[in-house]
C-alpha cells in the first residue's frame, strides 16, 4: 500500500474513533473522553489530508 494511501486510510480510521470517543463522552458526561475524541478526530483530519499532499507530489 502507498504512503500516501495509508495516510488516508488511518486518518479516516482516526477521525471515526475520534467520532466514537466524542459521543462517548457526550452520553456518559465524561468532558475528558469528549476532548480526547475531539483531538484524535482533528489528528485524523490533518493525517488524511498529508495522504492527500502525498497522492498530488506522487509518494
Amino acid at each position: 500500500m502507498k504512503s500516501s494511501m495509508r495516510d488516508k486510510t488511518e486518518g479516516k480510521f482516526h477521525q471515526m474513533k475520534g467520532k466514537i470517543k466524542q459521543a462517548a463522552g457526550k452520553i456518559s458526561d465524561n468532558p475528558k473522553l469528549e476532548a480526547e475524541g475531539t483531538v484524535e478526530k482533528m489528528s485524523g483530519k490533518v493525517q488524511e489530508k498529508i495522504g492527500q499532499v502525498k497522492k498530488v507530489f506522487g509518494k
